[in-house]
C-alpha cells in the first residue's frame, strides 16, 4: 500500500517496487484515503509520506499511527523529507515496537538500500535513519533551553494568563515585540500550526512540564 501525494513520484515508486517484484495493492494520495485502502486490501506493508492533503502537516504520519493502533501488527514504513517529531516517536512506540521505519527521501543514496529497508519491515525490523533518531533525542531534552531569557520570561507571564498588552506593560515594550517573541516561542516549542489557538495552551503545559 503507497500512500504519496506527489503523482509523479508515487507511479514513480509504483514502477520500482514492481521492478523488484511487489505488488502494489493501491496507491493514494491523501491519509484519509490510505485508511479507507488499508481497511479494504489489508496490505503486507503500508509505505507512507508525512505531508499529505488537506493540510500539508502530518497527515500522512497521524494516519499511520491511528493504523498502527487499529492494526499492532501492519508494517508501516515512513518515506519523507521531513522529520515530524509530534508524531514520529509515537509510531515508533506503537505496538510493540517492531514492523515500522522512517526513512529520509533526501538520504537514501541507493534503490537497493531503500527496498532492504521495505524488507526489513515487512520481516517486523526496524529501521529508522540516523537524523531522525538525532532529532527525536534532542525532543527529550528540556524544550525550554532553546529560548532565550526573554522568551521564557514572556512565557513565564503567559502561563499566568497575562494577555499580551498586560505582558507587554509589564515588561515595558511594545506589543508588536510580544507578539514576535511569542511567535519565536511557538516555533522553537515545535507547535505544530495546526493546534491553532491551542497552540498558547500547548506552550504553558510544556512551560509547567519543564
Amino acid at each position: 500500500m503507497l500512500a504519496e501525494d506527489s503523482v509523479l513520484l508515487r507511479e514513480g515508486l509504483i514502477g520500482l517496487l514492481g521492478r523488484y517484484g511487489h505488488e502494489v495493492v493501491s496507491a493514494v494520495g491523501d491519509a484519509r484515503a490510505l485508511i479507507v485502502a488499508v481497511d479494504e486490501h489489508a496490505p503486507d506493508i503500508v509505505v507512507t509520506d508525512v505531508r499529505m492533503p488537506p493540510g500539508f502537516q502530518d497527515e500522512g504520519l497521524q494516519a499511520a499511527v491511528l493504523l498502527r493502533e487499529r492494526r499492532p501488527a501492519l508494517p508501516v514504513l515512513v518515506l519523507s523529507q521531513y522529520v515530524q517529531r509530534t508524531y514520529a516517536a509515537e509510531l515508533l512506540d506503537s505496538g510493540d515496537g517492531s514492523g515500522v521505519g522512517y526513512l529520509l527521501k533526501d538520504r537514501v543514496g541507493q534503490v537497493e538500500e531503500f527496498i532492504e529497508a521495505l524488507h526489513q519491515v515487512a520481516d517486523g525490523g526496524t529501521v529508522v535513519d540516523p537524523e531522525v533518531v538525532r532529532q527525536l533525542l534532542r525532543r527529550r531534552r528540556d524544550p525550554l533551553e532553546q529560548l532565550t531569557p526573554r522568551e521564557r520570561e514572556v512565557l513565564a507571564l503567559i502561563a499566568e494568563g497575562r494577555s499580551n498588552g498586560a505582558i507587554a506593560a509589564e515588561l515595558v515594550v511594545s506589543e508588536a515585540a510580544i507578539g514576535k517573541h511569542i511567535g519565536n516561542i511557538l516555533t522553537k516549542l515545535d507547535l505544530p500550526p495546526t493546534a491553532g489557538t491551542h497552540r498558547r495552551v500547548l506552550a504553558v503545559l510544556t512551560y509547567l512540564r519543564a
